[in-house]
């Protein structure tokens, strides 16, 4: 592979943010020409819990306007970053030895399922519970007028977040290559991070009610043993063979 010189590297990275950018402008003006739609499937879940005992209203005058353009730029970014995600991929693929692609690749395919699972367990679990409680909670015979613009953004917010955080067992078991953490360390974090977890959902739940947190708490460790179990199975395997197959010669951080 023959080297490049910096005004190359400078030169290479200024036509991928290029294309970068062109991915992102034509994704915007398709997402805009189809705002409509994905705002009401964003509105789908919220309208199914309140029913006819609430509207959804706007109250500024460009708030419809800003709506649009806002979930616009954000589903831009979410539904094109397969494209703008490959050219950030291979402007850094030349810097790489092969065995680093193949070891780095699985885990961009995992990371990229992870986080469509995370946005689907938001949409489909989280919010249809979470706004159900909500708007039965308290006092009946009471109408709900939801404003367009801040549900729209606290939506898209919470899905972002739930789909980062996913990555949970991704990035523990690139933190067990890098040899930061092991299955034992991990378990013994467990009853640590368990408190930060439930801290962690009670504030993505808008609702303080328990069931609502245990929704979101529940995930959470089921993912860090998931991760756990990664380790186990992927990391320590790996650095036996690596390490002559004994468990001896291996770095006292990574002898499982």
């Amino acid at each position: 592979m023959r080297e490049m010189s910096f005004m190359e590297h400078l030169e290479e990275l200024r036509s991928r943010l290029i294309r970068v950018l062109i991915i992102l402008v034509v994704s915007f003006g398709v997402c805009y020409f189809y705002s409509t739609a994905i705002q009401e499937f964003l509105l789908a879940p919220l309208r199914e819990a309140i029913g006819t005992n609430g509207r959804v209203v706007f109250t500024g005058l460009l708030d419809k306007v800003l709506a649009e353009l806002q979930i616009a730029f954000w589903s831009c970014v979410f539904l094109a970053s397969p494209l703008w995600f490959r050219e950030a991929w291979l402007f850094i693929k030349p810097g790489l030895y092969e065995a680093e692609v193949r070891a780095i690749r699985p885990f961009i395919v995992v990371g990229f399922l992870l986080f469509i699972s995370g946005v689907a367990f938001g949409y489909y679990v989280i919010f249809p519970f979470t706004f159900k409680t909500l708007i039965t909670a308290g006092v009946a015979d009471v109408e709900a007028m939801l404003n367009l613009q801040d549900y729209l953004l606290l939506s898209s917010k919470v899905l972002v977040f739930l789909g980062l955080l996913f990555q949970l067992p991704n990035v523990i078991v690139i933190l067990g290559f890098m040899g930061l953490v092991t299955k034992y360390s991990l378990r013994e974090m467990r009853r640590y991070l368990a408190v930060a977890f439930a801290v962690a959902a009670a504030v993505i739940t808008p609702t303080p009610d328990i069931l609502s947190m245990m929704c979101v708490w529940i995930p959470m460790m089921v993912l860090y043993e998931i991760g756990i179990l990664a380790v186990a199975l992927i990391v320590h395997p790996y650095l036996r063979r690596r390490y002559m197959g004994d468990d001896a010669s291996l770095p006292p951080s990574q002898n499982p």
